[in-house]
């Protein structure tokens, strides 16, 4: 797999390795941390590196980048946005068994607080 291709031939946008790709691009993570977004602007490149190996496999991860000139800035949390989250997050830590608000997210392995998962059958 060929991990660079600044013209974009191969894989259809510009490519580089990691920490090779040129200024003024950034991935969403990094956008982020500078308090922007992509706001709508087409994928201007892409990084990819080999992840780790699994099975005898070493597969191809990749992360899109941006332009940085192009972003825009984040937009701000509104109340009802607030809202809206905290109430997201109540229903991810109410049980639907017993129906009580657990201090914790529930695990989507169990499917229900911990005491209902370790209750015995009945």
């Amino acid at each position: 797999m060929k991990l660079y291709d600044p013209t974009g031939t191969l894989h259809g946008v510009p490519t580089y390795p990691r920490r090779l790709a040129p200024e003024g691009l950034a991935t969403r993570r990094q956008l982020r941390a500078q308090g922007l977004r992509p706001g709508g602007q087409p994928v201007a490149a892409e990084v990819r590196w080999y992840g780790r190996r699994t099975g005898g496999i070493r597969p191809v991860r990749r992360a899109f980048l941006y332009s940085i000139a192009q972003a825009a800035p984040v937009r701000p949390m509104t109340p009802a946005r607030w809202r809206a989250h905290a109430a997201m997050m109540r229903a991810r830590r109410t049980c639907p068994l017993c129906r009580r608000e657990c201090g914790y997210v529930i695990p989507t392995s169990l499917g229900s607080c911990v005491p209902c998962a370790d209750a015995p059958a009945s």
